[in-house]
């Protein structure tokens, strides 16, 4: 048999396609090896995509952290409070609001939702 006949020809994938599979990955609770096998591509190729695209400032993810100014609660123990509950992938965060302080609440979640 001809070694030239025999070679495995790499394969190639466009612009387009590498863009949307990367993009894919980026979403919230994504998996890339659940996205590379959807499309029939090796999970190690699409982590070097997303590597390139990170150095080259293409990538669309989200940031992971959003900044929060924390202070410490001035409510009474005896007070009704409001309990909210942020689910974000695998990490939830709890936060409990005093009743007292509802607009201060509102003013918080629109600022975090921005």
């Amino acid at each position: 048999m001809d070694k030239e006949n025999s070679r495995k020809h790499r394969r190639r994938y466009s612009t387009e396609l590498k863009a949307q599979i990367v993009a894919e990955c980026d979403d919230p609770g994504a998996s890339v090896a659940k996205v590379a096998m959807a499309h029939g591509v090796n999970a190690n190729i699409v982590h070097g995509w997303r590597k390139l695209a990170r150095q080259a400032g293409t990538t669309t993810a989200a940031p992971r952290f959003l900044p929060v100014t924390v202070a410490p609660p001035t409510f009474a123990a005896d007070d009704r409070s409001i309990e909210v509950e942020l689910c974000c992938g695998g990490t939830t965060v709890k936060v409990t609001w005093p009743m007292s302080a509802v607009m201060d609440l509102s003013a918080w979640m629109r600022e975090l939702l921005r």
